[in-house]
């Protein structure tokens, strides 16, 4: 007589819910079925029962999680139709509580390491993941296919000189420029630095497409071109009809206008409304474009302005005077998301209110704070970054600055 296994009624459960799962997979994926199959067949009986469990809570928990950031979003739209009104917020306009916190029971070790190779093997056979953000390789291809232009590299150090002289030409100061600087890249970020990507290990994966000093994102590269481009061109030209240039550098900047003119020739084509500025910097032509902020003439323009913008955005709204980490708040969450949080009821608002579901779990400082305390953390890591070597030098760029001015 053959020896027949008692299987428990948990594994039973599980079994049942792989095979249901095959039922509704097509041929295409069956990698990823039998990837499903493996995963339950690893199981133990103890852990079918523990998973189970915790899959069930999770769905109550994740059910929950979508319960709270629609009445996120739906406030946000509120808020947007008040303002076009021009009417004041009030506390009733925000959700006054943090997201919920999973409080079901956790995976062990084991079995949570399981079920990570588990989807990380469905992420690799799933064509309709998400791929990769783009880097600045990518950039450069684009930029190089597109424009036939490849960013002039130039030191950091000089860089930080250029910037500082664009910076102080457009009215931003030492305080402001810089203590921004230490916020984004930690005090020690270089021109060419991506979000998530350290900056001289350049180790690690990129969590957007942010760039440089100020870390600007592919559609602000696009909206501050679009919206500035003539003044870029103009100082550009200006840089052409110096002097002193060698024939080299003269024959370098006479293409840089070129491709400066033709780029914003492009982003002038396209209306001048965020969303479509996001979907075009996407494009190979956008992507392009956003190489402009590695370029040591380009470069300190486009960074430099896009603060500029910031400023004059407050000042239109009645803010005349802006601190480093208001600065920096705007930068980070949106002009007038920012303004939003430097005032009353969004002061005491929590920050998933500012932020996408997306966002708001990816930039971890921001995580568990109101409007007014995350302006004090910025201010707190401008104040610990503000000695690092990176801010250091860029503070003695606006001083050489500042001691020319001086000696006129």
């Amino acid at each position: 007589m053959a020896y027949v296994r008692t299987t428990s009624p948990f594994r039973v459960l599980g079994l049942c819910i792989m095979a249901l799962a095959m039922l509704f997979v097509v041929p295409s994926l069956n990698a990823q079925a039998l990837s499903t199959a493996d995963f339950f067949a690893s199981l133990s009986d103890g852990e079918v029962q523990q998973f189970q469990e915790w899959k069930a809570a999770r769905r109550i928990f994740e059910a929950q999680l979508d319960q709270y950031w629609a009445a996120v979003d739906q406030k946000r739209l509120g808020r947007k139709k008040k303002r076009s009104q021009k009417v004041p917020f009030d506390s009733t306009d925000y959700v006054m509580s943090f997201p919920p916190t999973y409080q079901g029971p956790p995976l062990s070790g084991d079995l949570a390491a399981k079920y990570e190779k588990f989807l990380t093997a469905q992420r690799q056979s799933d064509p309709t993941q998400p791929k990769e953000l783009a880097t600045i390789p990518d950039y450069l291809v684009a930029a190089k296919s597109v424009y036939n232009f490849a960013p002039e590299r130039v030191s950091e150090k000089e860089f930080k000189l250029r910037y500082a002289t664009e910076a102080a030409a457009l009215g931003l100061s030492k305080e402001q420029v810089v203590r921004v600087y230490a916020l984004e890249t930690g005090g020690v970020g270089t021109y060419d630095m991506q979000s998530g990507i350290h900056p001289t290990k350049k180790t690690g994966r990129a969590i957007s497409s942010a760039l440089g000093y100020a870390q600007l994102l592919d559609a602000n590269s696009i909206n501050e071109l679009a919206r500035s481009g003539p003044i870029f061109i103009s100082r550009l030209t200006q840089k052409l009809r110096n002097p002193k240039n060698s024939p080299e550098r003269t024959a370098l900047l006479k293409h840089k206008l070129a491709v400066l003119k033709k780029m914003y020739a492009n982003v002038k084509h396209q209306p001048f409304e965020w969303d479509v500025q996001q979907a075009y910097a996407k494009t190979r032509e956008g992507m392009g474009i956003h190489t402009l902020n590695i370029d040591g003439d380009i470069g300190p323009m486009l960074q430099a302005m896009k603060l500029k913008t910031l400023r004059d955005t407050a000042e239109k709204q009645g803010r005349y005077s802006l601190s480093g980490a208001e600065l920096e708040l705007m930068n980070l969450a949106g002009p007038m998301t920012g303004l939003e949080m430097m005032q009353s009821p969004g002061t005491e608002a929590p920050t998933p209110n500012f932020f996408s579901r997306r966002a708001y779990y990816v930039n971890k400082m921001v995580i568990g704070l109101t409007g007014s305390q995350l302006q004090a953390e910025l201010d707190r890591r401008m104040t610990y970054a503000i000695s690092k070597p990176g801010s250091v030098e860029f503070a003695a760029a606006f001083d050489s600055i500042s001691a020319r001015g001086a000696e006129r």
